[in-house]
């Protein structure tokens, strides 16, 4: 049995996929709070804020290059074990983060919890699709994302808001203690995940010869660095607007994340009936005009506002149509080619806060335009994957 067939029962299907998505909240969370307490955390430890941030870069490293390596050595490991072990590291290392008592032990802690995320998110994510017949794999991988895209509609509000009342140290402490729970819960009731053939690294890099999957991940790398060079930036490209109000920043992360929802439900139901390559195409495009739109408007709460939301259906409907063609590609290979795209998403993760820096130190206003580059390239790539050699499209 391959990880892509069909392998709960419909009456279960449901809790498993939701405590998959509630993992995934808790990894993404755990790496989106960061960005709305940098300052807080800086001052706290007395380095510039920049130092914080790159802990962003060290936590997706770490995730980008230990998944293939864990999902290659623990190849035999029972998924089920393998997930809830993942979730359990990640407690364990928001805990260390959360009463650290400097940056080096705090980036300790992020290294632990980024080990859990590189058992947790490809098992995760190949597991998915096993829980839903074939022609649903679009509304199967959309459940499982709207973790991620809670992370950002209401992790990374709330926990801005928590930090705000309780300081920065409460919202990673309630993480840790969500995801102990999760990682009983998953232990108990998500059962029965088929482990697939072990693959040896060979074989897993010689996916990567494969033209077609390759510029897929090249998308996938190059929307997630586009997504957060703008996100992890958000404070001062929205600045002119908020006048440094957190209040004000909560708002719009709160908009931009209700947008994900919208845009991530979406692209499942379309993704099925429309195909990969449709809904890709207006998603990004959408971020791109965005993108472009926001130095002009970014004095304008308002219009800023509208911005955010239109920007979080974009930019969480991409990820799933990716997704989806990584799996019609070759079904048989999906769970090795969905491990590629979370080590793809997290180097996409890694490089944007180097791009932002960069940006920001022409301007704020420069931030999305940098952004609007990244998905460029991924929007190109997406497309080359479909061309035949003698100019045909791919189906």
């Amino acid at each position: 049995m391959t990880t892509v067939e069909r392998s709960y029962t419909p009456r279960l299907a449901g809790i498993r996929l939701g405590l998959l998505a509630a993992g995934l909240f808790v990894v993404g969370t755990n790496a989106f709070v960061i960005a709305g307490v940098l300052p807080r955390i800086a001052a706290d430890f007395r380095v510039p804020t920049a130092a914080v941030g790159y802990s962003i870069t060290w936590y997706a490293v770490v995730v980008a290059v230990a998944s293939p390596v864990v999902s290659t050595v623990l190849a035999s490991v029972p998924r089920t074990r393998l997930m809830a072990t993942g979730m359990l590291l990640v407690a364990a290392g928001t805990a260390v983060t959360a009463v650290a008592p400097d940056l080096t032990a705090f980036t300790a802690g992020r290294v632990v919890a980024a080990l859990g995320g590189a058992a947790l998110v490809p098992a995760a994510t190949a597991a998915a699709p096993a829980m839903l017949p074939a022609d649903q794999r679009g509304r199967a991988l959309a459940i499982a994302a709207l973790g991620f895209t809670l992370a950002t509609a209401i992790g990374s509000p709330i926990g801005t808001a928590l930090a705000s009342t309780g300081g920065w140290r409460l919202p990673l402490a309630a993480l840790s203690v969500l995801g102990l729970v999760l990682s009983i819960a998953i232990a108990g009731i998500v059962r029965g995940v088929p482990t697939g053939p072990a693959i040896r690294l060979p074989q897993r890099f010689g996916l990567l010869r494969r033209g077609r999957v390759l510029l897929a991940l090249v998308a996938t790398l190059f929307v997630t660095a586009g997504f957060n060079v703008v996100y992890i930036f958000s404070a001062p490209v929205a600045g002119p607007a908020t006048a440094g109000n957190g209040g004000l920043l909560a708002v719009l992360l709160l908009v931009y994340g209700g947008g994900g929802i919208i845009g991530t439900v979406l692209a499942g139901r379309y993704t099925d009936r429309l195909g990969s390559r449709t809904v890709a195409v207006v998603a990004i495009g959408i971020m791109l005009v965005v993108y472009l739109l926001l130095p002009v408007v970014r004095g304008s709460f308002p219009v800023l506002a509208v911005s955010f939301g239109v920007w979080g259906v974009g930019a969480f409907a991409a990820g799933v149509p990716i997704q989806h063609r990584l799996v019609a590609i070759d079904p048989a290979s999906a769970g090795l080619a969905l491990s590629w795209y979370s080590t793809a998403m997290y180097v996409g993760i890694a490089l944007a806060p180097v791009l932002g820096a960069v940006a920001l130190g022409a301007g704020a206003q420069d931030v999305p335009l940098a952004g609007a580059g990244a998905v460029l390239l991924a929007l190109l790539a997406f497309l080359l994957g479909f061309a035949r050699p003698r100019g045909r499209l791919a189906v």
